[in-house]
């Protein structure tokens, strides 16, 4: 068995903690949050994220970039909010902004699906 290569573990980690974001943003979970993110990241979900009374979200990583100490994670999201009855769908790509060890969330760019619903 080939062992895993370093960029292989990297990527994994970044998978794993888009996972945890999206899923303490669902349950409204800042302290969760505030753990997996640097200072930044952390106010760019906080400061647009709208309330709702529910959400399915769903993260497609489509692929990862690693230079240095940074990771910039591409993921194709899914997401059905609900607000007062009202449903609301909508998708987008998204890329993650990941640096530090253990990886930290610094900054979402594109479609940040924390910003929905609008």
């Amino acid at each position: 068995m080939k062992p895993v290569s370093a960029d292989s573990k990297i990527a994994q980690e970044a998978f794993r903690l888009a996972a945890v974001i999206k899923d303490a943003y669902i349950r409204n979970d800042r302290s969760t949050i505030e753990r997996n993110s640097a200072k930044d990241g952390y106010k760019e979900i906080i400061e647009v994220r709208k309330s709702f009374d529910s959400a399915v979200l769903t993260f497609t990583p489509r692929w990862v970039e690693i230079e240095g100490t940074t990771v910039h994670l591409h993921v194709a999201w899914n997401g059905t909010w609900i607000v007062k009855g009202q449903r609301t769908e909508d998708r987008g790509l998204a890329v993650f902004v990941m640096e530090g060890n253990p990886l930290k969330l610094v900054k979402v760019l594109r479609e940040n699906p924390f910003k929905q619903p609008e």
